[in-house]
C-alpha cells in the first residue's frame, strides 16, 4: 500500500515498482490524500483546455483513472482538498494540511485494517519536498501505521492489523543520477540529455544516501511512463525532469529505490525486494 499526497505522485514515485509487483500477483493499493485541485497546469499543451481551466479537480480525477488503468492497481481517494503551496506557508481552511492528523488518520487506519498490507510506502518527514500536503501525508501515514496495529486506537475502524514493513520513497536520489551521468558521458558524450541530467544532479547534490532497497524495474519503465503521461495537466510528455531515455536507465540504474524505516520481520540490508522477510502466512 502506497500513500501519496496528490494524483500524479503515485506515477512519479514508484509506479514501475507497483507494476512489477502486480506482475508477480501482489495486490497493490494506492491512496491519494487530496484531489490536487490547487495544482498548476504544468503542460503548456493543456493551457486553455476547458476542464483544465474550469474543472481541474474533475480533470485530475479522470487522469488518475487513466493512470490506475495503466498500472493495474487499486485506488482510493482520502477526499481532502489540496492545500496548495503558498509563499507565506499558509494553508487554506479545510484543506488537507489544516486538518488535525488524528482526524485524517482514521480513514487511513480503516483502509489499512481492511486491505491488510504487508508493506506500507510513504514520504519522509520532509515530504520528499516541502509541500504542506506531502509533509502532512507523512504525518498521517505514520500515525495510521502505528495506530492500525493498536486495538485501543480507533476501535471502530476494524480489527487491528500490523504492517510488516514501512518504507520511505527515495526514487529521486544522487546515486541514480550519477550512474546515468557516468553511463551517458562514456557512451554518448555529446548527448543533449547530459545538460538536464547535470542540472538534476546540482539540484540533488546535497541529498544523503538513504536508500536501503533497490527494486529492479527495468521491464516496467514504459508502464511507468504511460501512467505518468496520463497526468497530462501536471506532466509534459517532453519533461526532461521526469523522462530520461529508458534504455539509458536500464543500463545505468534500472531500479526504484526505497528506505526501510521499520520492520517487524527479519531482513538483510541492502534489499532487492520490498517483501524480503515478510511472513508467508500474513
Amino acid at each position: 500500500m502506497a500513500v501519496h499526497a496528490h494524483p500524479d505522485d503515485e506515477s512519479s514515485k514508484g509506479a514501475a515498482t507497483y507494476a512489477y509487483y502486480r506482475s508477480r500477483g501482489a495486490e497493490v493499493m494506492v491512496l491519494s490524500c487530496t484531489g490536487g485541485e490547487r495544482g498548476s497546469i504544468l503542460n503548456e499543451a493543456l493551457v486553455g483546455h476547458p476542464m483544465a481551466e474550469r474543472d481541474l479537480a474533475g480533470l485530475r480525477r479522470l487522469e488518475m483513472q487513466e493512470a490506475q488503468r495503466a498500472l493495474g492497481v487499486q485506488h482510493r481517494w482520502l477526499g481532502y482538498e489540496d492545500s496548495g503551496m503558498n509563499d507565506d506557508g499558509s494553508v487554506p481552511t479545510n484543506s488537507f494540511a489544516s486538518i488535525p492528523v488524528e482526524i485524517s488518520a482514521e480513514p487511513v487506519v480503516r483502509l489499512i485494517r481492511e486491505f491488510k498490507p504487508q508493506v506500507l510506502i510513504t514520504y519522509d518527514e520532509n515530504g520528499g519536498y516541502p509541500h504542506p500536503d506531502h509533509i502532512r501525508c507523512h504525518d498521517v501515514s505514520m500515525e495510521a501505521y502505528r495506530a492500525a496495529a493498536d486495538p485501543a486506537r480507533y476501535p471502530d475502524a476494524g480489527e487491528p492489523w500490523q504492517v510488516d514493513k514501512l518504507y520511505f520513497d527515495r526514487i529521486f536520489n544522487l546515486e541514480r543520477i550519477d550512474a546515468m551521468l557516468l553511463e551517458l558521458s562514456v557512451k554518448e558524450p555529446d548527448s543533449p540529455v547530459l545538460e538536464p541530467l547535470g542540472a538534476a544532479r546540482d539540484w540533488m547534490k546535497d541529498y544523503p544516501k538513504l536508500a536501503t532497497t533497490h527494486v529492479n524495474v527495468g521491464d516496467f519503465l514504459e508502464v511507468r511512463d504511460a501512467a505518468l503521461r496520463a497526468h497530462a495537466s501536471q506532466v509534459s510528455p517532453k519533461s526532461s525532469f521526469f523522462f530520461w531515455p529508458n534504455d539509458l536507465i536500464r543500463e545505468a540504474w534500472p531500479y526504484e529505490d526505497f528506505q526501510l524505516v521499520e520492520s517487524k520481520v527479519d531482513t538483510v540490508i541492502p534489499e532487492s525486494d520490498l517483501f524480503a522477510g515478510v511472513r508467508e502466512d500474513a
